[in-house]
């Protein structure tokens, strides 16, 4: 994320001008834009006619520059764009004020956010901006007969490849140098910087003996680790032990990962934590919290209105902020924000027991 300009408004509030420069930078923004912000951009908006030539096209599209008063934010990830709806608040053409318009954010379309902004919002406007000069990772998890790749992202993983050759003998060691060949030809279309190779055993290493024969400069950018299992269980393990983070300094996912693993552990081991919004919402008043963990999901949900929480989710982050706890918002796309959405979207580590 390119930050080109801030600005300070009326109210108290701050115009943020923004640059996606990744699909990331899309999600983040997913996050950050709440209904009743405003944004700006140019765009284009099919104009209705009176000319009898157009009158049956529905008219034709021209450039426009719109200010919007938001009502709607969605991050279409396969279609590789963030779609922000809301009534047009000022426009180049004065005759669409007042209508209803959607503005189709893609990477490098420059938008001006307009709001009074939440700390953790621009903790995440700013981490965005500094993951820019992050390397691309991919995982590949390896076993006999077997082998997945995912490559990893900001708001979360993504599979890309699942490649499966039978076991057993006879016909063995030709399937197993076809299963390397199939995963150095899947890894060597990835634009990555850096790839994991992971898994059980010692398949990886023929695996990697494999590519540094056949593709050696592909081979140049891979690091092995040693896991249980692989697919998103591999995967999940790799980020747990640092590897990623070794190489993507401080991701996201891994700390997340790193942060639900605590958690979970403190729940069976009876240590002091908090879930659901009712615990979470006293232990902030008792100023107990260490380290609060919600769900963005969540969180933008109670934002705009629609959330079923009873309770102010900016007031327990403000609170915990000021009392000297750390706050870190889930991805709801990744399996650690799953596990902290079975306990209710929000949790709290503990400095010490409330009851």
């Amino acid at each position: 994320m390119r930050i080109a300009e801030r600005q300070p408004v009326e109210g108290g509030g701050e115009r943020i001008t923004v640059v996606p420069e990744s699909l990331d930078d899309l999600w983040h923004l997913s996050y950050i834009i709440d209904p009743g912000d405003q944004v700006a951009g140019d765009t284009t908006r099919r104009i209705q006619r009176n000319d009898e030539e157009l009158r049956d096209t529905g008219g034709e599209r021209e450039h426009l520059w719109v200010k919007l008063d938001v009502e709607d934010v969605e991050f279409a990830k396969f279609a590789n764009r963030l779609r922000v709806s809301g009534v047009i608040a000022d426009c180049s053409r004065e005759d669409q004020l007042g209508l209803h318009h959607t503005i189709n954010v893609e990477e490098h379309t420059e938008l001006d956010v307009e709001k009074v902004w939440n700390t953790d919002q621009l903790d995440r406007l700013e981490a965005a901006a500094e993951a820019a000069d992050n390397p691309d990772v991919a995982v590949a998890t390896v076993e006999e007969g077997q082998a997945y790749v995912h490559t990893i992202a900001q708001y979360g993983t993504e599979e890309r490849a699942t490649i499966a050759g039978p076991t057993g003998k006879g016909e063995y060691a030709r399937s197993r140098s076809e299963l390397f060949e199939e995963l150095t030809a899947v890894l060597s279309r990835l634009d990555v910087d850096a790839i994991v190779l992971a898994g059980p055993g010692f398949t990886k290493q023929d695996a990697l003996d494999h590519i540094e024969e056949n593709a050696p400069e592909l081979a140049e950018s891979i690091t092995t680790v040693d896991t249980s299992a692989v697919g998103d269980r591999g995967v999940h393990e790799v980020l747990k032990r640092g590897a990623v983070e070794d190489i993507q300094q401080e991701t996201r996912i891994a700390a997340e990962a790193e942060l639900i693993d605590e958690l979970t552990e403190r729940i069976a081991t009876d240590e002091p934590v908090a879930y659901g919004p009712d615990e979470v919402a006293e232990a902030a008043d008792y100023g107990a919290i260490e380290h609060l963990l919600v769900l963005d999901e969540h969180l933008r949900a109670e934002r705009s209105g629609e959330s079923q929480w009873d309770l102010d989710a900016d007031r327990i982050i403000e609170t915990t902020e000021q009392k000297g706890g750390d706050v870190t918002i889930f991805s709801s796309e990744f399996d650690p924000g799953q596990q902290l959405s079975n306990l209710g979207g929000i949790a709290a580590l503990l400095r010490y027991r409330i009851s």
